[in-house]
């Protein structure tokens, strides 16, 4: 893409999903210095983003439902560089649990990692921005559950509801500093080989989606390097829908039928 993003200093979490795998691909590619977070122990995802373009890779496996662990994690990154450039708070849960049978375990742990985790951690990387003079930006990464209620994910709903308005809040209190918060909404993609849909159900997903089509393994990346560049110096407390249009309405086979030119 070329925008501007070269020896950038970028932190994400959820490193090591399918989602973070995409993104840090996208930030490699531009020749990005990467600090990556993720549960698992140990990980390839540093090779895979050097092996990609990244100018440096940095990998720290970090509970983020511990706020110990979150504050270790935003130390080891002050003491490294001295300050973040971007934040991608990209690490989230989706378990399906429907409200009447959901314990207050469950509700906590999922509002913990969606929305406790970026609040504390956006607040660490706003500190080391404003402490070093840094305009950086921060993306969060948010959901179509945000603003359509789905059954099994109230809590899950809840959480991206909730990080839509933290995100527009940061905005308002870190523009004077300079310091940019957006959200990007990915749209349906067909899973993964960990995680594949049945093929059933992704044809009628297509058939709600304008564009006709599921979400490429770029798309929502793309979004997010736009945000994290200088050419969105100008853009905060928005959120940007990368879904083919569903949010916009329906488009029906009767409808497309309709819409053919004569």
């Amino acid at each position: 893409m070329n925008i501007a993003l070269g020896g950038s200093r970028v932190l994400i979490t959820g490193a090591t999903g399918i989602v973070g795998r995409r993104i840090i691909q996208a930030f490699a590619a531009e020749g990005a210095r990467l600090y990556l977070t993720g549960q698992e122990a140990a990980s390839d995802v540093g090779e895979v983003a050097m092996a990609r373009g990244a100018a440096e890779a940095q990998y720290f496996c970090a509970d983020l439902s511990d706020t110990d662990e979150i504050l270790k994690l935003s130390r080891a990154v002050e003491q490294y560089w001295g300050g973040v450039d971007v934040l991608v708070n990209n690490a989230g849960l989706y378990p399906m649990q429907a409200l009447l049978s959901m314990t207050v375990e469950s509700w906590d742990h999922v509002l913990g990692i969606n929305l406790r985790t970026p609040f504390l951690l956006t607040k660490e990387v706003a500190r080391m921005m404003i402490d070093n003079k840094i305009k950086g930006s921060i993306v969060n990464i948010s959901s179509g559950a945000a603003f359509r209620a789905k059954v099994g994910h109230g809590h899950y709903s809840t959480s991206k509801a909730g990080l839509e308005m933290l995100s527009k809040s940061f905005a308002l209190e870190l523009a004077p500093f300079g310091i940019r918060v957006n959200t990007v909404v990915p749209g349906f993609a067909p899973g993964s080989v960990e995680s594949a849909l049945p093929p059933e159900y992704t044809k009628k997903m297509i058939e709600t989606i304008p564009l006709g089509r599921t979400s490429g393994d770029m798309d929502a990346p793309a979004a997010i390097l736009f945000l994290a560049s200088p050419m969105a110096s100008f853009i905060t407390g928005t959120t940007v829908v990368v879904d083919g249009g569903r949010s916009a309405g329906i488009l029906s086979e009767a409808d497309r039928e309709h819409l053919m030119p004569l």
